[in-house]
This record gives C-alpha cells, sequence and structure tokens, in this order.
C-alpha cells in the first residue's frame, strides 16, 4: 500500500507544482485563444507523439473532434501518426526522424497550430516537423518535461510539466490537455459545461 500511495503523492506534487507556475498557467491560457481563434477561421489543429504520447496524441484530438462536455458540431483537429501505411512507407523509404515534418508539408496551412507531446522535448520527428511548421507558419506547441528539451528553441508555446518522471509528466500532459480542449469548446460555442 505503501508504494501505489507514494506513486498517487509524486503525481499531486508535480501537478500542485504546476498550479503554482504562472508562466505554465498563462502559456495554457494563450494556447486555449490560439486554438480557439484557430477554430474559428477555419483553421486545423493537429497533434504527433511518440509511444505513449502519440496514444495522448491521439486522446486529445479526439477530444475535439469527437466532443468533451458539449453536445456540438466536430472541430477539425487529428493526430498525425493514424495511418500507419503512411508511417511505415516514410518511414521505411526515408526515415522515422521524418515522418510528422513530410506529412505536415502536404496538408499543414498557414494559420493551423501543431501541438508535439514529448516528456524529453528530444523527439526528433517532432523537432523536424516543428520546423517545417515555422516555414508554413503553423503555430507550435510543444508539451515536455521540466527542461523543454530542443523543443524548447523551436516551439512558439511551451508546456513544460515540472518532472523528469515520464509517467508524471504523461499524466500532466494528459490534465492540461483536458483544460484546453474544456475552455476551448467554452469558447469557440460559447456554453459553460
Amino acid at each position: 500500500m505503501t508504494k501505489i500511495k507514494d506513486i498517487i503523492q509524486a503525481s499531486i506534487q508535480v501537478k500542485e507544482q504546476l498550479l503554482a507556475n504562472e508562466t505554465v498557467l498563462e502559456s495554457i491560457a494563450a494556447v486555449t485563444d490560439i486554438i480557439t481563434e484557430a477554430f474559428k477561421q477555419g483553421h486545423r489543429v493537429y497533434f504527433c507523439g511518440n509511444g505513449g504520447s502519440a496514444a495522448d496524441a491521439q486522446h486529445l484530438a479526439a477530444e475535439f473532434s469527437g466532443r468533451f462536455y458539449i453536445d456540438r458540431k466536430a472541430l477539425p483537429a487529428e493526430a498525425l501518426h493514424c495511418n500507419t501505411s503512411y508511417l511505415t512507407a516514410v518511414g521505411n523509404d526515408y526515415s522515422f526522424d521524418v515522418i510528422y515534418a513530410r506529412l505536415l508539408e502536404g496538408i499543414g496551412r498557414e494559420g493551423d497550430v501543431l501541438i508535439g507531446l514529448s516528456t524529453s522535448g528530444n523527439s526528433k520527428n517532432i523537432i523536424k516537423a516543428f520546423e517545417v511548421a515555422k516555414e508554413k507558419g503553423i503555430t507550435t506547441v510543444g508539451f515536455t518535461g521540466t527542461t523543454g528539451g530542443l523543443l524548447k528553441s523551436v516551439s512558439d508555446y511551451l508546456l513544460n510539466v515540472p518532472s523528469t518522471d515520464t509517467p508524471r509528466i504523461q499524466e500532466s500532459h494528459i490534465l492540461i490537455g483536458h483544460i484546453i480542449c474544456q475552455l476551448v469548446e467554452e469558447k469557440y460555442f460559447g456554453q459553460n459545461a
């Protein structure tokens, strides 16, 4: 029982540090406004990640394209890794490092938003996608751990969770993502859930 309580307490401590971090809280508010405005202007939101962060990216995209609290129309959001034929072809023919960058070259448009989830902040395929996003006028949002890693220098907005522990970071990424989804839904549709 002690180990279970220790793990729960560690998760709570990271969230308490997030709650006290005004910079991250202000960035969450800014990202909420950016995404809301992007949707209002007919733009799309893309998500990318690797491993558990890919699952989290897919989860958050579904909150927009499906629903969060409000029964409403779908919002244009998608995770970039869901086409396995594309991923395996580009990974094989080019490199796994360019799977997101190449897709973004084809479908990304100025005014869109790209959210990359990387606990280390050093995922090469996400960094390359952010570089392409910059060239195309796509706003970039990095969800990372405490240092921000290399994503820090290529992110327009950095949501860096104050932890180096991957599970604790991923738990907080979902918390932050859910906050953004709820607030965007309320702002876009003009309702309180």
